[in-house]
């Protein structure tokens, strides 16, 4: 009689590599895919937010304590400075200035009534940049920004003038 003996079969080198290679691969093509994924994924929602209302910031003439540094005579000019206040509870950037009316002289001397005062505002956004902070008021000093022409009447002798003007201001 004769016996059979089986020697149980191991895969081929050949099957075992494939099987490897396509393990491998399926690997590599599933981190790269997910990678893939991950950055090019785009979201939707929604948000919400208010805006504030942005209060007034007032320009006065100068109050008792601030004091004139230049005196304006016929053919110069002077500094004209502006007291700015913000009331914002923010600070608030000063982008520019203009006039906004007729120079005035203050009312002891009425008798000015040519005053021969031009105002000639600095160049927008002003440099260097003046911030006002929150809650708060700043002396603003425009140099030269006052010209007084030869045909300014002898009553304006000594007279503190109104130069009106309006400021930008910006968050």
């Amino acid at each position: 009689m004769k016996t059979t003996v089986r020697i149980p079969r191991t895969p081929s080198t050949g099957r075992l590599a494939r099987t490897a290679a396509a393990t491998v691969a399926l690997c590599l093509l599933g981190g790269a895919g997910s990678a893939y994924a991950y950055w090019a994924t785009t979201g939707a929602g929604s948000g919400a937010a208010t805006n504030g209302t942005m209060q007034t910031v007032t320009v006065s003439a100068l109050v008792a304590g601030d004091t004139l540094q230049t005196s304006l005579v016929p053919g110069g000019t002077a500094d004209v400075i502006l007291r700015a206040s913000n009331p914002n509870p923010h600070p608030v950037t000063i982008y520019g200035v203009s006039g906004n009316g007729p120079v005035t002289a203050d009312s002891s001397h009425s008798g000015c009534t040519t005053t021969g005062v031009t105002f000639t505002p600095p160049a927008a956004p002003l440099t260097p940049t003046v911030t006002i902070p929150a809650s708060s008021s700043i002396l603003l000093t425009l140099q030269g920004a006052a010209k007084m022409d030869v045909t300014s009447m002898s009553a304006c002798q000594g007279a503190q003038f109104g130069v009106p003007v309006t400021l930008e201001v910006r968050k």
